[in-house]
Protein backbone atom coordinates (compact mmCIF):
# COMPACT_ATOMS: atom_id res chain seq x y z
CA UNK A 1 0.00 0.00 0.00
CA UNK A 2 1.22 3.51 -0.82
CA UNK A 3 2.18 5.43 2.29
CA UNK A 4 -0.17 8.30 3.04
CA UNK A 5 1.50 11.72 3.19
CA UNK A 6 1.37 13.16 6.72
CA UNK A 7 -0.80 16.16 7.56
CA UNK A 8 0.74 19.60 7.04
CA UNK A 9 1.56 20.94 10.54
CA UNK A 10 0.56 24.38 11.76
CA UNK A 11 2.79 26.12 14.29
CA UNK A 12 1.85 29.00 16.53
CA UNK A 13 4.34 31.73 17.36
CA UNK A 14 5.86 29.95 20.37
CA UNK A 15 6.50 26.86 18.25
CA UNK A 16 8.14 28.89 15.48
CA UNK A 17 10.34 30.66 18.02
CA UNK A 18 11.43 27.32 19.48
CA UNK A 19 12.45 26.02 16.04
CA UNK A 20 14.30 29.25 15.27
CA UNK A 21 16.16 29.12 18.57
CA UNK A 22 17.26 25.56 17.92
CA UNK A 23 18.69 26.27 14.47
CA UNK A 24 19.73 29.91 14.54
CA UNK A 25 23.30 29.51 15.87
CA UNK A 26 24.48 26.72 13.58
CA UNK A 27 22.55 27.50 10.40
CA UNK A 28 24.91 28.17 7.49
CA UNK A 29 23.84 30.21 5.63
CA UNK A 30 21.83 32.03 8.26
CA UNK A 31 18.07 31.65 8.59
CA UNK A 32 17.68 35.26 7.44
CA UNK A 33 19.78 34.65 4.34
CA UNK A 34 17.77 31.52 3.57
CA UNK A 35 14.46 33.32 4.08
CA UNK A 36 15.35 36.29 1.90
CA UNK A 37 16.74 34.07 -0.87
CA UNK A 38 13.68 31.80 -0.83
CA UNK A 39 11.31 34.76 -0.91
CA UNK A 40 13.28 36.28 -3.79
CA UNK A 41 12.52 33.16 -5.83
CA UNK A 42 8.81 33.59 -5.08
CA UNK A 43 9.09 37.25 -6.14
CA UNK A 44 10.77 36.30 -9.42
CA UNK A 45 8.01 33.78 -10.12
CA UNK A 46 5.40 36.45 -9.44
CA UNK A 47 7.16 38.86 -11.77
CA UNK A 48 7.37 36.29 -14.56
CA UNK A 49 7.74 38.15 -17.82
CA UNK A 50 6.55 41.44 -16.35
CA UNK A 51 9.10 44.21 -16.43
CA UNK A 52 9.29 47.11 -14.03
CA UNK A 53 10.81 48.14 -10.72
CA UNK A 54 10.25 46.28 -7.46
CA UNK A 55 9.50 48.13 -4.24
CA UNK A 56 10.62 46.55 -0.94
CA UNK A 57 9.27 48.15 2.23
CA UNK A 58 11.51 47.17 5.17
CA UNK A 59 10.64 47.49 8.83
CA UNK A 60 12.79 47.98 11.95
CA UNK A 61 13.21 44.30 12.86
CA UNK A 62 14.18 40.94 11.44
CA UNK A 63 11.39 41.01 8.88
CA UNK A 64 13.08 44.08 7.48
CA UNK A 65 16.31 42.08 7.40
CA UNK A 66 14.58 39.43 5.30
CA UNK A 67 13.57 42.25 2.97
CA UNK A 68 17.13 43.52 2.60
CA UNK A 69 18.31 40.02 1.67
CA UNK A 70 15.48 39.65 -0.84
CA UNK A 71 16.29 43.03 -2.36
CA UNK A 72 19.95 42.05 -2.79
CA UNK A 73 19.03 38.80 -4.53
CA UNK A 74 16.61 40.57 -6.84
CA UNK A 75 19.27 43.17 -7.66
CA UNK A 76 21.72 40.39 -8.56
CA UNK A 77 19.00 38.85 -10.74
CA UNK A 78 18.87 42.05 -12.79
CA UNK A 79 15.79 43.66 -11.25
CA UNK A 80 15.46 47.36 -10.56
CA UNK A 81 14.84 47.54 -6.81
CA UNK A 82 13.81 50.40 -4.55
CA UNK A 83 14.04 49.86 -0.79
CA UNK A 84 12.05 52.03 1.61
CA UNK A 85 13.43 52.02 5.15
CA UNK A 86 12.64 54.65 7.75
CA UNK A 87 14.46 53.23 10.74
CA UNK A 88 17.89 53.69 12.26
CA UNK A 89 20.18 51.02 10.81
CA UNK A 90 22.30 51.08 13.97
CA UNK A 91 19.28 49.93 16.01
CA UNK A 92 18.45 46.95 13.80
CA UNK A 93 18.91 43.44 15.27
CA UNK A 94 22.37 42.07 14.48
CA UNK A 95 21.38 39.85 11.54
CA UNK A 96 19.16 42.54 10.05
CA UNK A 97 21.90 45.15 10.48
CA UNK A 98 24.29 42.86 8.61
CA UNK A 99 21.72 42.31 5.85
CA UNK A 100 21.27 46.08 5.56
CA UNK A 101 25.01 46.55 5.16
CA UNK A 102 25.23 43.83 2.50
CA UNK A 103 22.41 45.51 0.60
CA UNK A 104 24.36 48.77 0.57
CA UNK A 105 27.59 46.97 -0.34
CA UNK A 106 25.83 45.39 -3.33
CA UNK A 107 25.14 48.87 -4.68
CA UNK A 108 21.67 49.35 -3.25
CA UNK A 109 20.37 52.32 -1.32
CA UNK A 110 17.38 53.15 0.87
CA UNK A 111 14.79 55.91 0.72
CA UNK A 112 13.03 57.13 3.88
CA UNK A 113 9.49 56.88 2.52
CA UNK A 114 7.37 54.98 0.00
CA UNK A 115 8.36 56.50 -3.34
CA UNK A 116 5.84 57.57 -5.93
CA UNK A 117 5.71 55.77 -9.23
CA UNK A 118 4.57 52.52 -10.78
CA UNK A 119 5.94 49.15 -9.70
CA UNK A 120 5.66 45.65 -11.08
CA UNK A 121 5.72 44.20 -7.56
CA UNK A 122 5.76 45.46 -3.98
CA UNK A 123 7.18 43.49 -1.05
CA UNK A 124 5.91 43.85 2.50
CA UNK A 125 8.88 43.27 4.83
CA UNK A 126 7.65 45.51 7.62
CA UNK A 127 6.74 43.45 10.70
CA UNK A 128 6.28 39.71 10.00
CA UNK A 129 5.28 37.43 12.86
CA UNK A 130 6.37 39.32 15.95
CA UNK A 131 3.76 42.08 16.00
CA UNK A 132 1.05 41.98 18.70
CA UNK A 133 -0.38 45.50 18.47
CA UNK A 134 -1.92 47.83 15.89
CA UNK A 135 0.55 49.47 13.51
CA UNK A 136 0.59 53.24 13.95
CA UNK A 137 1.98 56.47 12.53
CA UNK A 138 4.41 56.24 9.61
CA UNK A 139 4.16 52.49 9.06
CA UNK A 140 0.36 52.66 9.13
CA UNK A 141 0.61 55.25 6.36
CA UNK A 142 3.00 52.97 4.50
CA UNK A 143 0.48 50.11 4.65
CA UNK A 144 -2.20 52.37 3.17
CA UNK A 145 0.19 53.39 0.39
CA UNK A 146 1.17 49.77 -0.31
CA UNK A 147 -2.45 48.66 -0.47
CA UNK A 148 -3.20 51.50 -2.90
CA UNK A 149 -0.50 50.46 -5.37
CA UNK A 150 -1.61 49.08 -8.73
CA UNK A 151 0.55 45.97 -8.47
CA UNK A 152 0.57 42.69 -6.52
CA UNK A 153 2.06 42.63 -3.04
CA UNK A 154 4.25 39.82 -1.71
CA UNK A 155 4.25 39.59 2.09
CA UNK A 156 7.22 38.04 3.89
CA UNK A 157 6.23 35.48 6.54
CA UNK A 158 2.96 37.26 7.48
CA UNK A 159 1.16 40.29 6.06
CA UNK A 160 2.08 43.15 8.38
CA UNK A 161 -0.75 43.83 10.81
CA UNK A 162 -2.08 40.25 10.85
CA UNK A 163 -1.84 38.22 14.06
CA UNK A 164 0.21 35.07 13.50
CA UNK A 165 -1.83 32.87 15.84
CA UNK A 166 -5.40 34.08 15.36
CA UNK A 167 -5.62 35.63 11.89
CA UNK A 168 -6.99 38.83 13.39
CA UNK A 169 -6.16 42.09 11.62
CA UNK A 170 -5.17 44.44 14.46
CA UNK A 171 -5.84 47.58 12.45
CA UNK A 172 -4.04 48.68 9.28
CA UNK A 173 -3.06 45.46 7.55
CA UNK A 174 -1.31 44.68 4.28
CA UNK A 175 -3.55 42.99 1.74
CA UNK A 176 -1.14 40.71 -0.10
CA UNK A 177 -1.65 38.74 -3.28
CA UNK A 178 0.90 36.20 -2.08
CA UNK A 179 2.65 35.38 1.20
CA UNK A 180 5.98 33.58 1.39
CA UNK A 181 5.91 32.15 4.91
CA UNK A 182 9.02 30.71 6.54
CA UNK A 183 9.73 27.45 8.41
CA UNK A 184 6.07 26.37 8.82
CA UNK A 185 2.58 27.53 7.97
CA UNK A 186 1.02 29.69 10.67
CA UNK A 187 -2.64 29.39 11.67
CA UNK A 188 -3.26 33.11 11.22
CA UNK A 189 -2.78 32.74 7.48
CA UNK A 190 -5.73 30.36 7.20
CA UNK A 191 -8.51 31.62 9.45
CA UNK A 192 -10.60 34.74 10.24
CA UNK A 193 -9.06 37.73 8.39
CA UNK A 194 -6.03 35.73 7.25
CA UNK A 195 -7.24 34.48 3.85
CA UNK A 196 -8.38 37.99 2.85
CA UNK A 197 -4.94 39.43 3.61
CA UNK A 198 -2.49 36.61 2.87
CA UNK A 199 -3.58 35.66 -0.63
CA UNK A 200 -1.83 32.58 -1.98
CA UNK A 201 0.55 31.06 0.57
CA UNK A 202 3.91 29.47 -0.30
CA UNK A 203 5.80 27.62 2.42
CA UNK A 204 9.57 28.16 2.39
CA UNK A 205 10.81 25.67 4.98
CA UNK A 206 14.41 26.95 4.71
CA UNK A 207 15.70 23.37 4.43
CA UNK A 208 15.08 22.77 8.14
CA UNK A 209 14.33 19.16 9.06
CA UNK A 210 12.54 19.69 12.35
CA UNK A 211 9.75 17.10 12.16
CA UNK A 212 11.46 14.66 14.56
CA UNK A 213 12.25 17.34 17.15
CA UNK A 214 9.25 19.65 17.08
CA UNK A 215 5.59 18.66 16.89
CA UNK A 216 2.40 20.66 16.91
CA UNK A 217 -1.11 19.56 17.91
CA UNK A 218 -2.43 21.58 14.96
CA UNK A 219 -2.45 20.86 11.25
CA UNK A 220 -4.12 21.76 7.97
CA UNK A 221 -7.29 19.73 7.48
CA UNK A 222 -7.19 17.44 4.47
CA UNK A 223 -7.48 13.84 3.28
CA UNK A 224 -4.44 12.87 5.34
CA UNK A 225 -6.70 13.09 8.41
CA UNK A 226 -9.42 10.81 7.09
CA UNK A 227 -7.71 8.81 4.35
CA UNK A 228 -7.90 5.55 6.33
CA UNK A 229 -11.68 5.56 5.72
CA UNK A 230 -11.44 6.22 1.98
CA UNK A 231 -11.92 2.60 0.95
CA UNK A 232 -14.16 1.16 -1.79
CA UNK A 233 -17.27 -0.66 -0.72
CA UNK A 234 -17.22 -4.42 -1.10
CA UNK A 235 -19.19 -5.74 -4.03
CA UNK A 236 -21.22 -7.82 -1.58
CA UNK A 237 -22.80 -4.75 0.02
CA UNK A 238 -26.30 -3.99 1.24
CA UNK A 239 -27.89 -0.90 2.73
CA UNK A 240 -27.68 -2.27 6.24
CA UNK A 241 -23.89 -2.20 6.07
CA UNK A 242 -23.97 1.54 5.41
CA UNK A 243 -25.93 2.49 8.47
CA UNK A 244 -28.93 4.58 9.40
CA UNK A 245 -28.91 8.35 9.77
CA UNK A 246 -31.77 10.00 11.63
CA UNK A 247 -32.25 13.77 11.26
CA UNK A 248 -34.39 15.43 13.92
CA UNK A 249 -35.77 18.94 13.42
CA UNK A 250 -38.07 20.57 10.91
CA UNK A 251 -40.35 22.67 13.11
CA UNK A 252 -43.02 24.86 11.57
CA UNK A 253 -41.58 27.07 8.84
CA UNK A 254 -38.19 25.30 8.98
CA UNK A 255 -38.82 21.89 7.44
CA UNK A 256 -36.44 22.70 4.59
CA UNK A 257 -33.48 22.64 6.97
CA UNK A 258 -34.20 19.05 8.05
CA UNK A 259 -34.82 17.94 4.47
CA UNK A 260 -31.53 19.46 3.32
CA UNK A 261 -29.69 17.58 6.06
CA UNK A 262 -31.49 14.36 5.14
CA UNK A 263 -30.70 14.73 1.45
CA UNK A 264 -27.03 15.36 2.23
CA UNK A 265 -26.91 12.27 4.48
CA UNK A 266 -28.40 10.13 1.72
CA UNK A 267 -26.11 11.41 -1.04
CA UNK A 268 -23.01 11.02 1.13
CA UNK A 269 -23.69 7.34 1.53
CA UNK A 270 -25.88 6.52 4.53
CA UNK A 271 -27.77 3.28 3.83
CA UNK A 272 -31.08 4.62 5.07
CA UNK A 273 -32.08 8.11 6.13
CA UNK A 274 -35.02 8.98 8.34
CA UNK A 275 -36.13 12.58 8.82
CA UNK A 276 -38.09 13.20 12.00
CA UNK A 277 -40.17 16.37 11.65
CA UNK A 278 -41.72 18.43 14.44
CA UNK A 279 -44.04 20.15 11.98
CA UNK A 280 -47.45 18.49 11.88
CA UNK A 281 -49.64 17.79 8.85
CA UNK A 282 -46.89 17.61 6.23
CA UNK A 283 -46.82 15.16 3.33
CA UNK A 284 -45.18 11.86 4.22
CA UNK A 285 -42.78 12.00 1.27
CA UNK A 286 -40.12 14.42 0.07
CA UNK A 287 -40.97 14.94 -3.62
CA UNK A 288 -37.39 16.01 -4.38
CA UNK A 289 -35.83 13.03 -2.57
CA UNK A 290 -38.48 10.31 -2.17
CA UNK A 291 -35.87 7.90 -0.80
CA UNK A 292 -36.01 9.79 2.50
CA UNK A 293 -38.33 8.26 5.07
CA UNK A 294 -40.30 10.97 6.86
CA UNK A 295 -41.59 10.38 10.37
CA UNK A 296 -42.94 12.39 13.28
CA UNK A 297 -39.91 13.48 15.27
CA UNK A 298 -40.95 11.67 18.46
CA UNK A 299 -41.19 8.39 16.53
CA UNK A 300 -38.00 8.80 14.53
CA UNK A 301 -35.79 9.26 17.57
CA UNK A 302 -36.32 5.64 18.57
CA UNK A 303 -34.94 4.33 15.28
CA UNK A 304 -31.46 2.83 15.49
CA UNK A 305 -28.71 4.90 13.91
CA UNK A 306 -26.75 8.12 14.09
CA UNK A 307 -28.80 11.04 15.42
CA UNK A 308 -28.38 14.49 13.88
CA UNK A 309 -30.35 17.02 15.90
CA UNK A 310 -30.86 20.69 15.17
CA UNK A 311 -31.70 21.57 11.55
CA UNK A 312 -34.90 23.60 11.83
CA UNK A 313 -35.43 22.34 15.38
CA UNK A 314 -36.68 25.52 17.04
CA UNK A 315 -36.58 26.12 20.78
CA UNK A 316 -40.00 24.94 21.93
CA UNK A 317 -40.69 22.56 24.80
CA UNK A 318 -41.12 19.78 22.24
CA UNK A 319 -37.71 20.57 20.78
CA UNK A 320 -36.13 20.54 24.24
CA UNK A 321 -37.66 17.14 25.00
CA UNK A 322 -36.37 15.81 21.70
CA UNK A 323 -32.86 17.01 22.52
CA UNK A 324 -33.03 15.46 26.00
CA UNK A 325 -33.99 12.08 24.54
CA UNK A 326 -31.29 12.31 21.89
CA UNK A 327 -28.58 12.97 24.48
CA UNK A 328 -29.72 9.93 26.43
CA UNK A 329 -29.90 7.73 23.33
CA UNK A 330 -27.40 4.94 22.68
CA UNK A 331 -26.21 6.41 19.39
CA UNK A 332 -23.54 8.71 17.94
CA UNK A 333 -24.80 12.29 18.04
CA UNK A 334 -24.40 15.38 15.85
CA UNK A 335 -25.73 18.67 17.26
CA UNK A 336 -26.24 21.86 15.25
CA UNK A 337 -28.28 25.07 15.20
CA UNK A 338 -31.07 25.22 17.81
CA UNK A 339 -29.86 22.02 19.47
CA UNK A 340 -26.78 24.04 20.42
CA UNK A 341 -28.85 27.03 21.52
CA UNK A 342 -30.97 24.81 23.76
CA UNK A 343 -27.84 23.18 25.14
CA UNK A 344 -26.50 26.61 26.09
CA UNK A 345 -29.71 27.39 27.98
CA UNK A 346 -29.80 24.14 29.99
CA UNK A 347 -26.60 23.35 31.94
CA UNK A 348 -28.00 20.03 33.20
CA UNK A 349 -28.29 18.78 29.63
CA UNK A 350 -24.77 20.04 28.94
CA UNK A 351 -23.51 17.96 31.85
CA UNK A 352 -25.25 14.87 30.53
CA UNK A 353 -23.80 15.46 27.09
CA UNK A 354 -20.29 15.70 28.52
CA UNK A 355 -20.68 12.31 30.20
CA UNK A 356 -21.93 10.47 27.09
CA UNK A 357 -19.77 7.42 26.27
CA UNK A 358 -20.59 7.54 22.55
CA UNK A 359 -19.23 9.98 19.94
CA UNK A 360 -20.57 13.51 19.98
CA UNK A 361 -19.96 16.18 17.34
CA UNK A 362 -20.88 19.87 17.64
CA UNK A 363 -20.99 22.22 14.64
CA UNK A 364 -21.47 25.78 15.94
CA UNK A 365 -21.02 29.05 14.13
CA UNK A 366 -19.39 31.82 16.23
CA UNK A 367 -22.63 33.13 17.74
CA UNK A 368 -23.70 29.64 18.82
CA UNK A 369 -20.22 29.01 20.20
CA UNK A 370 -20.47 32.21 22.24
CA UNK A 371 -23.75 31.08 23.78
CA UNK A 372 -22.26 27.70 24.66
CA UNK A 373 -19.23 29.25 26.38
CA UNK A 374 -21.10 32.21 27.88
CA UNK A 375 -19.34 35.10 26.17
CA UNK A 376 -19.86 37.31 23.12
CA UNK A 377 -19.09 36.56 19.50
CA UNK A 378 -16.14 38.94 19.44
CA UNK A 379 -14.48 36.97 22.24
CA UNK A 380 -14.89 33.76 20.23
CA UNK A 381 -13.35 35.35 17.14
CA UNK A 382 -10.43 36.84 19.09
CA UNK A 383 -8.88 33.36 19.21
CA UNK A 384 -10.84 30.83 17.20
CA UNK A 385 -8.46 27.96 17.96
CA UNK A 386 -8.68 28.49 21.71
CA UNK A 387 -12.46 28.79 21.48
CA UNK A 388 -12.83 25.54 19.54
CA UNK A 389 -10.54 23.72 21.96
CA UNK A 390 -12.49 25.02 24.96
CA UNK A 391 -15.74 23.75 23.45
CA UNK A 392 -14.23 20.35 22.67
CA UNK A 393 -12.97 19.90 26.21
CA UNK A 394 -16.02 21.40 27.90
CA UNK A 395 -18.45 19.06 26.10
CA UNK A 396 -16.14 16.08 25.49
CA UNK A 397 -16.94 16.37 21.80
CA UNK A 398 -15.33 16.89 18.44
CA UNK A 399 -16.12 20.44 17.36
CA UNK A 400 -16.01 22.53 14.22
CA UNK A 401 -16.15 26.29 14.77
CA UNK A 402 -17.48 27.34 11.40
CA UNK A 403 -16.44 30.44 9.50
CA UNK A 404 -13.61 31.58 7.30
CA UNK A 405 -10.98 28.93 7.94
CA UNK A 406 -13.23 26.65 10.01
CA UNK A 407 -11.40 25.40 13.11
CA UNK A 408 -11.81 21.77 14.15
CA UNK A 409 -10.91 20.57 17.63
CA UNK A 410 -10.88 17.27 19.50
CA UNK A 411 -11.12 16.72 23.27
CA UNK A 412 -7.53 15.45 23.37
CA UNK A 413 -6.23 18.87 22.28
CA UNK A 414 -5.64 18.22 18.60
CA UNK A 415 -6.93 20.84 16.19
CA UNK A 416 -6.99 21.63 12.49
CA UNK A 417 -7.91 24.50 10.19
CA UNK A 418 -9.88 23.75 7.07
CA UNK A 419 -8.51 25.27 3.84
CA UNK A 420 -11.46 24.56 1.54
CA UNK A 421 -14.54 26.69 0.95
CA UNK A 422 -15.34 30.21 -0.16
CA UNK A 423 -17.54 33.22 0.47
CA UNK A 424 -20.44 31.65 -1.44
CA UNK A 425 -21.03 29.44 1.58
CA UNK A 426 -22.31 32.41 3.57
CA UNK A 427 -25.92 31.52 2.82
CA UNK A 428 -28.79 29.77 4.55
CA UNK A 429 -28.79 25.99 4.77
CA UNK A 430 -25.05 25.39 4.47
CA UNK A 431 -24.83 24.22 8.08
CA UNK A 432 -27.76 21.85 7.58
CA UNK A 433 -26.00 20.22 4.64
CA UNK A 434 -22.81 19.85 6.68
CA UNK A 435 -24.75 18.23 9.53
CA UNK A 436 -26.20 15.65 7.15
CA UNK A 437 -22.78 14.94 5.68
CA UNK A 438 -21.24 14.35 9.11
CA UNK A 439 -24.12 12.03 10.04
CA UNK A 440 -23.66 10.05 6.81
CA UNK A 441 -19.98 9.38 7.45
CA UNK A 442 -20.66 8.40 11.07
CA UNK A 443 -23.41 6.05 9.90
CA UNK A 444 -20.93 4.30 7.61
CA UNK A 445 -18.66 3.53 10.53
CA UNK A 446 -16.24 6.45 10.43
CA UNK A 447 -14.87 7.51 13.80
CA UNK A 448 -15.86 10.96 15.07
CA UNK A 449 -12.67 12.89 14.25
CA UNK A 450 -12.26 11.61 10.65
CA UNK A 451 -16.01 11.96 10.07
CA UNK A 452 -15.86 15.61 11.09
CA UNK A 453 -12.64 16.45 9.27
CA UNK A 454 -13.80 14.58 6.17
CA UNK A 455 -17.23 16.20 6.04
CA UNK A 456 -15.89 19.71 6.61
CA UNK A 457 -13.21 19.29 3.92
CA UNK A 458 -15.67 17.81 1.39
CA UNK A 459 -18.25 20.49 2.19
CA UNK A 460 -15.79 23.28 1.34
CA UNK A 461 -14.30 21.40 -1.59
CA UNK A 462 -17.75 21.03 -3.15
CA UNK A 463 -18.28 24.78 -2.91
CA UNK A 464 -14.87 25.43 -4.48
CA UNK A 465 -15.62 23.06 -7.35
CA UNK A 466 -18.91 24.81 -8.06
CA UNK A 467 -17.30 28.23 -8.10
CA UNK A 468 -14.57 26.92 -10.40
CA UNK A 469 -17.38 25.84 -12.72
CA UNK A 470 -18.90 29.32 -12.67
CA UNK A 471 -21.66 28.60 -10.14
CA UNK A 472 -21.36 31.33 -7.52
CA UNK A 473 -19.93 32.48 -5.26
CA UNK A 474 -22.81 34.98 -5.23
CA UNK A 475 -26.07 33.09 -5.17
CA UNK A 476 -24.55 29.70 -4.35
CA UNK A 477 -27.30 27.64 -2.69
CA UNK A 478 -26.71 25.03 -0.01
CA UNK A 479 -28.56 22.30 -1.88
CA UNK A 480 -26.23 22.69 -4.84
CA UNK A 481 -23.30 21.41 -2.76
CA UNK A 482 -24.78 17.99 -2.11
CA UNK A 483 -24.19 16.31 -5.46
CA UNK A 484 -20.77 17.92 -5.82
CA UNK A 485 -19.75 16.64 -2.38
CA UNK A 486 -20.85 13.15 -3.41
CA UNK A 487 -18.73 13.43 -6.54
CA UNK A 488 -15.73 14.62 -4.51
CA UNK A 489 -16.04 11.75 -2.03
CA UNK A 490 -16.22 9.10 -4.74
CA UNK A 491 -13.29 10.61 -6.60
CA UNK A 492 -11.21 10.65 -3.43
CA UNK A 493 -11.98 7.01 -2.75
CA UNK A 494 -11.08 6.09 -6.32
CA UNK A 495 -7.84 8.08 -6.10
CA UNK A 496 -6.77 6.52 -2.80
CA UNK A 497 -7.68 3.05 -4.00
CA UNK A 498 -5.71 3.39 -7.23
CA UNK A 499 -2.63 4.58 -5.31
CA UNK A 500 -2.79 1.66 -2.88
CA UNK A 501 -3.60 -1.06 -5.42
Amino acid sequence: MTRQAPPVPLFRLDGIRAIEAYYVRDAKPSLMERAGAAAAQVALEMLGEHEGPVLVACGPGNNGGDGFVLARHLLHAGCEVSVAFAGDAAKLPADAREAHGEWLDAGGHCVPDIPQGEFALAVDALFGIGLARPIERRHAEWIALLNALDCPILALDMPSGLDVDTGRAFGPCVRAAHTATFIAIKPGLLTLDGPDHAGEVTLCNLDLDYADRFASPGCVNGPALFGAHLVPRPKNSHKGLNGNAVVLGGAAGMTGAALLAGRAALRLGAGRVFVGLLEQGLPNVDPVQPELMLRPAQDAISLAGVLAVGPGLGQTDAALELLRRAIEADAPLVLDADALNLLAQHPVLAGRLRRRPLPTILTPHPAEAARLIGCNTNAIQQDRIASALELAQRFNACVVLKGCGSVLAAPDGHWAINPTGNAGMASAGMGDVLTGMVAALLAQGWDAWPALTGAVWLHGDAADRLVDDGIGPIGLAAGELIDEARRALNQLIESFHSRSA
